[in-house]
């Protein structure tokens, strides 16, 4: 088998950031971000995207209401599927550190048709994702002080006035998020990762609690709850499964910021790998703990309220509000962490010359090293897709679900090719070895498997992600044209899609070796 040396990283005159510099231009790339990122930094930014503390509170009572306590059962298969296509990720993000990572990795083995609609439904996924993350400081900040609903005395997000705050409350968070990721990646990572420290802590002080004031044992994720006399229970549990699939996403974040850490060819798949396992871990413990200590499980309240009912009836202020705090910063960096890797993709494809303004687009500010018009115009469309919110409230939810199928629609336009490529004799340039003589990640002869799983468990998610389901898309029954929101959102998508499609092929930016 043969072997391949990336350039130099930190050997012979070249430092390890020339190098890194280098590496990217054999890949026909100018060094235009800066490149500043450290492992734990690279690590935040997968970690913060899932924000395991920001989604379980929002999703826990959607599982919890269709499948019971056995819902927790889901976990960890969504976590085993996922983990087949990190695998994967993180042997393209070894071979391909580039911005972009999705619309790269399926460019680069599908071809530029399958690379751009991948890209593109990547980023309309992250617009809406950004903006579902945002609305969900409603859920928190009245309940920390009321001064937070400025519109309205009902803070329910499905209210009115509620859905109204909830607008004005993620609008101001865009700003912030579109601020600081306009000032340079240096803020945003320092931010992130302080972000990402404080929710690590919060989610380990919680699981604590939650298991020191257990009501039962952990063999309570066995309970169907009153489903179980259901002949149906089978099929409420697999709609009960939609909740992890909606939080073990963005795991890849790291291969989005590529171009901006250092040695991303070693760093960018150990943290795809590590953000996932950490986050299923954490959060798997939550909703154990959760159930176990849950004051009941049959009054309906775990269903409706979710974590925070376990959370006020076992702890009083100044605790509470404490943990709803910590709650918040997750949110925030949440939505920052998503539209960072965003602004990165948007920047990647129009520098290829992929989008409409793809001069604007690939502009690069000399001075922070960062784009900022992907930045501005992520904020503003995120803030626009909030707006849909004071409208139907039931619309915007509808919206935030179907974009996980557009997600896993983009993983699955880099899976299949790669499946292809794998068939065809991938990788032919044997193995892999960085400026250290080191072995980059790879999965060897358990590169096929893994594959052919991860594909099969990307279809199996989407069809169960798109399925037409009232309690799902219309929960209300006002709406029955939202039980095909999925099929039908994807189909518009791809309609202007193939109105924005650039003729030709990308042409990466000429290359200037040491620029």
């Amino acid at each position: 088998m043969s072997s391949t040396t990336l350039p130099a990283s930190g050997q012979g005159s070249e430092s390890p950031a020339t190098s890194d510099h280098s590496d990217l231009a054999a890949l026909g790339y100018d060094q235009q971000l800066h490149r500043s990122l450290g492992k734990y930094a690279s690590f935040a930014a997968g970690f913060s995207f899932v924000s395991i503390l920001t989604t379980i509170f929002q999703l826990f009572g959607l599982g919890f209401s269709f499948g019971g306590p056995a819902f927790f059962l889901t976990w960890p298969l969504v976590f085993l599927g996922q983990f087949m296509v990190a695998l994967n990720f993180a042997e393209l993000a070894a071979r391909y550190p580039i911005s972009g990572a999705i619309y790269h990795w399926s460019r680069r083995m599908g071809g530029e048709l399958v690379g751009w609609f991948a890209g593109w439904f990547m980023i309309i996924a992250q617009i809406v994702t950004a903006s579902a993350a945002a609305i969900a400081l409603q859920v928190v900040l009245p309940s920390i002080w009321g001064g937070f609903q400025v519109i309205g005395e009902d803070t329910a997000l499905t209210s009115p006035s509620g859905a109204a705050n909830a607008v004005v409350l993620g609008s101001i968070l865009l700003v912030l998020t579109t601020t600081i990721n306009c000032i340079g990646v240096n803020w945003m990572s320092r931010i992130n990762s302080i972000g990402v420290t404080c929710e690590i802590v919060g989610v380990i002080a919680l699981v604590l609690v939650f298991f020191t004031h257990a009501e039962r044992g952990p063999q309570v994720v066995f309970d169907t709850g009153s489903a179980g006399a259901d002949p149906g229970y089978i099929g409420a549990w697999i709609v009960s499964g939609l909740m992890a699939a909606y939080v073990m996403v963005g795991f890849g974040s790291a291969g989005e910021l590529a171009e901006e850490t250092r040695n991303p060819r070693r760093v960018a798949p150990r943290t795809i790998r590590l953000a996932l396992s950490a986050s299923a871990l954490g959060g798997g413990l939550m909703i154990v703990g959760a159930l176990m200590a849950a004051p009941s499980l049959t009054d309906g309240q775990l269903a409706t309220q979710g974590l925070p009912y376990v959370i006020d009836s076992i702890l009083t202020s100044p605790w509470g509000k404490v943990l709803l705090i910590d709650v918040a910063i997750a949110v925030f960096i949440c939505t920052l962490a998503i539209q960072t890797a965003a602004s990165r993709l948007m920047f990647s494809m129009a520098r290829d010359g992929r989008l409409p303004a793809s001069t604007v687009l690939a502009k690069v500010n000399s001075r922070t090293g960062t784009p900022i018009a992907p930045s501005v115009l992520i904020g503003l469309a995120c803030i626009a897709i909030l707006a849909v919110n004071v409208g139907n409230s039931a619309i915007f939810t509808t919206l935030s679900s179907v974009c996980i199928v557009l997600i896993y629609l983009a993983y699955m336009m880099v899976t299949v090719p790669l499946l292809v490529q794998r068939l065809k004799g991938w990788p032919h340039d044997g193995v892999q070895k960085d400026a250290d003589g080191e072995k980059l990640f790879t999965l060897g002869r358990l590169g096929l498997p893994v594959n052919i799983a991860a594909v099969l468990y990307g279809g199996l998610m989407v069809i169960n992600l798109s399925w037409p389901r009232a309690e799902i898309f219309d929960p209300t029954g006002e709406f029955p044209l939202l039980r095909w929101a999925a099929p039908l959102t994807v189909l518009a998508v791809i309609v202007v899609g193939i109105a924005c499609l650039p003729h030709g092929k990308a042409h990466p930016k000429p290359v200037t070796i040491g620029a």
